[in-house]
This record gives C-alpha cells, sequence and structure tokens, in this order.
C-alpha cells in the first residue's frame, strides 16, 4: 500500500510521528481484507505483541509504501513482518503478533482469511 505524507502526520518539524507508524501498518492491514470485500463486524483482529524499530524518519511530502509479510499462521493467531519505506529505503520495520477474535474470544481464523493471508508475502 502506498500513502503520501500530509501535515497532519508529522510533528511541528515535519517529521512523521512516532505513533503514525502503526497507524500506517494497520491501515495497510486492513486493505489486505477490504480489497477482498471482507469487513468485520463483532470479529476481527486484536494486537498481542509489537515489536517496532524506527530506522529513519518519513517527512511531509513523502510517498511511503507500507509492506506486509506473513512470518507464522496458527489456528487462532498471525505473526506478521511489516516494512515501511520511503523510496525504497526502508525506514520502518515491525513484528506484530495478532489474535482473531469473535464475539469477544479467541477463535480459529477461518478458512477464506487463511487463504488471504498465505497470499501474503513470505
Amino acid at each position: 500500500m502506498k500513502k503520501r505524507i500530509y501535515y497532519n502526520h508529522t510533528d511541528a518539524g515535519g517529521i512523521v510521528y512516532h505513533t503514525e507508524y502503526i497507524k500506517f501498518c494497520e491501515q495497510a492491514r486492513s486493505e489486505i481484507f477490504f480489497k477482498k470485500n471482507i469487513f468485520f463486524e463483532n470479529e476481527g483482529y486484536v494486537v498481542k505483541n509489537i515489536k517496532a524499530n524506527f530506522i529513519r524518519s518519513a517527512k511531509l511530502g513523502d510517498i511511503i509504501e507500507i509492506k506486509t509479510k506473513l512470518k507464522t499462521l496458527k489456528k487462532a493467531s498471525i505473526e506478521l513482518i511489516q516494512e515501511i519505506y520511503v523510496e525504497k529505503v526502508k525506514i520502518f520495520e515491525m513484528e506484530i503478533t495478532l489474535v482473531y477474535i469473535k464475539n469477544a474470544k479467541p477463535t480459529k481464523i477461518p478458512p477464506n482469511h487463511k487463504e488471504i493471508i498465505n497470499e501474503l508475502e513470505k
């Protein structure tokens, strides 16, 4: 997913505020399902763990690219690696563990979700 950096993503110096990188990654994960017409109601993926590495900063006007790769797929959880690039230079990397929940309880990931997840680059 590609996205432009706007003023509301930055601090007073025009540098992307650190929490925005996590939001960008969440939007990219959501787009994976939205493109397949899957919208969540009483179900979804919740974050269990995040490990983030801030390598360089994006700036106002930059176009970033968010890449999502599958690390591990389990019965009720997935581990992903998400990277953000500016002009093919990696500026951010995050490992994230997500747990699938339905009706507020951890549940097996549905087969159609597994198909989508397995389409991700490894």
